[in-house]
């Protein structure tokens, strides 16, 4: 909601990325198809499967897929800063 309220387009949620042998990749949290964005966001259960979660998202940004994470705390403290980072990344 953070980033349809400030205007930037709706991301989809929960997209499955396959790579060109249909292999599958990850399902991050939000989706930008065009410019290959995804974007995570890392609650408390993200603590207890790093390992899991750095795997896929070397799989991704492998894949030419740009990621960017967040946590409650960016959310919460500085959802500016989020929405700038996001912005910057879509128009580039």
């Amino acid at each position: 909601m953070l980033l349809v309220l400030a205007g930037l387009p709706r991301p989809e949620a929960q997209v499955e990325i396959r790579d060109h042998f249909l292999r599958f990749l990850g399902r991050p949290d939000l989706y930008y198809r065009e410019p290959r964005l995804a974007l995570e966001y890392d609650g408390g259960i993200h603590r207890e499967q790093l390992a899991e979660d750095n795997r896929r998202q070397n799989r991704l940004v492998d894949s030419g897929v740009r990621l960017l994470r967040f946590t409650a705390g960016d959310i919460y403290n500085s959802p500016d800063l989020i929405v700038t980072m996001v912005r910057k990344a879509l128009a580039a």
